[in-house]
């Protein structure tokens, strides 16, 4: 028995002799390597990293962080929107450039944080609003870094950071950008990866991303598949999904004003936009006159033959049997009206910013969210039925509508009929987004999840600290 625990006492002190010799592996460390990720648990882990340092710092110091982000959005917008359309070949330069510029200026930061304090007999309760952690974010190719960059501002107020896989299409000027942000934000405060990229983004990395136990939210600003995908995860999704906002213009409106906004609207970066107007219901009335308008506003117009031409080249067929179904042919995608009218043999002048014609509700331009700088207008009898085929063709989307008119009741039934998260009244439909109107700017806008268009506190969840029967001050003592 004593030679027994002598030999397990000289076991014990052999195996801790050993271990005290073996050196210590000091934890890997990602500083350095700028948000710029291969491998999703790398890329999580660093954010990880990140959001630990983070909740260290002071709001302050986030503010300092968002601003490095706007300045870098700001000054740079140039730079980094040629880069985003050579990258991605869709769209138009001009509003590549001023997206990136507009979100720096205009996207709510830390000052969008409120508390709220309920004083009564039994003390005091306070609710502060509180980060996630590290949020999985899903970036579309129509706005690869500006959905970044915006998305980024909003979840770092809120005290987060974020693992991005961006659309493979704008992969490069992405990665550019995120390199961009964390340098300066590193350089200043010595935190890296606030912001963790995929550099080469699948569909397999963003399921990755959708499982991984490190991400705690998940924000998705895409199509419709990616807005399943991101729902049937299993975790909390906000999901900025598709939209197809139809127009309606009553015998009432102001043709020439409502012409102008329908162009500035649907001319936006060759119609990327999910708020964009994809399609017009004019009555009867006004149809005619309105046309004209648009024509003397500068948009082109299509005669049947044209437009027959053009959905034949544009528009195209995916799937089979019951999942048929009619999709915007890629090569014509955000390409410039001009590309558009070459393409059915027909020569507009280059700067041209919208083609239109008539055309009736079968046609695949009115039912298809088609993202190109063209606009079918369906003569219709009344308001009434505008109304019903503009509810019908947004397809329960829930996202944008627009209407041009002077009548209040029509405007009003209108809003109640179609029930979407941004409805524009007598303007472009940017002016939704506050470009042009009121409000706060965000190309995220979680229409299918309800919290519409997104601010720091959509990326925060409440926390509750109560005193009880103590600091009331109000009473006599």
């Amino acid at each position: 028995m004593q030679a027994t625990e002598a030999l397990i006492r000289n076991v014990v002190a052999e195996v801790l002799a050993r271990i005290a010799t073996v050196p210590h592996t000091p934890q890997r460390s990602f500083a350095g390597r700028y948000g710029i990720f291969t491998c999703v648990d790398e890329a999580v882990a660093a954010a990880s990293e990140a959001f630990d340092r983070l909740q260290g710092c002071t709001l302050a110091d986030r503010k300092r962080i968002i601003d490095h982000i706007r300045r870098i959005s700001i000054e740079q917008s140039v730079e980094l929107g040629t880069m985003e359309m050579e990258e991605t070949r869709i769209g138009r330069l001009e509003h590549k450039i001023e997206k990136l510029r507009v979100l720096g200026e205009r996207t709510p930061g830390v000052e969008f944080l409120r508390s709220e304090v309920f004083s009564g007999d039994h003390g005091l309760a306070v609710i502060e609003h509180a980060p996630f952690g590290v949020i999985g974010a899903i970036t579309p190719v129509t706005h690869s870094l500006p959905t970044i960059t915006g998305n980024a501002i909003s979840m770092i107020a809120g005290g987060n950071t974020l693992v991005v896989n961006p659309h493979p299409s704008g992969k490069r000027v992405a990665a550019e950008g995120v390199r961009r942000f964390n340098q300066a934000i590193y350089r200043d405060l010595g935190i890296d990866n606030i912001i963790a990229l995929i550099a080469e983004p699948t569909l397999e990395t963003a399921q990755a991303i959708f499982k991984h136990r490190g991400i705690a939210l998940i924000c998705v600003t895409g199509g419709p598949a990616v807005a399943r995908a991101a729902m049937n995860s299993g975790k909390r999704a906000i999901v900025a999904g598709p939209g197809n906002p139809p127009v309606v213009v009553d015998e009432t409106a102001d043709l020439d004003r409502a012409a102008r906004c329908i162009i500035q609207g649907a001319a936006y970066d060759n119609n990327l936009l999910c708020i964009g107007e994809k399609e017009v219901f004019a009555v009867a009335e006004i149809f005619d006159a309105l046309l004209a308008a648009m024509e003397r506003a500068g948009a082109v117009r299509l005669n049947a033959r044209e437009v027959d031409a053009l959905t034949a080249r544009c528009i195209t067929s995916v799937g089979e049997g019951e999942k048929k179904h009619d999709v915007p042919h890629k090569d014509f995608l955000g390409q410039d009206a001009a590309v558009l009218a070459r393409g059915i043999g027909k020569d507009v002048p280059p700067k041209t910013e919208l083609l239109f014609g008539e055309t009736d509700e079968t046609n695949p331009f009115v039912s298809v969210e088609q993202m190109m700088p063209f606009v079918p207008f369906v003569r219709v009898r009344d308001v009434d039925e505008a109304i019903e085929k503009a509810r019908f063709y947004e397809h329960g989307f829930r996202h944008t509508a627009i209407i041009h008119s002077t009548n209040v009741e029509n405007m009003t039934r209108m809003g109640r009929a179609l029930d979407t998260t941004l409805f524009i009244k007598n303007g472009p439909s940017m002016a939704g987004l506050g470009l042009g109107g009121e409000g706060y700017l965000s190309f995220s806008i979680a229409t299918p999840t309800g919290e519409g268009v997104t601010t720091p506190l959509t990326f925060t969840r409440e926390r509750r600290c109560s005193m009880i029967d103590n600091l009331r001050i109000l009473g006599k003592p």
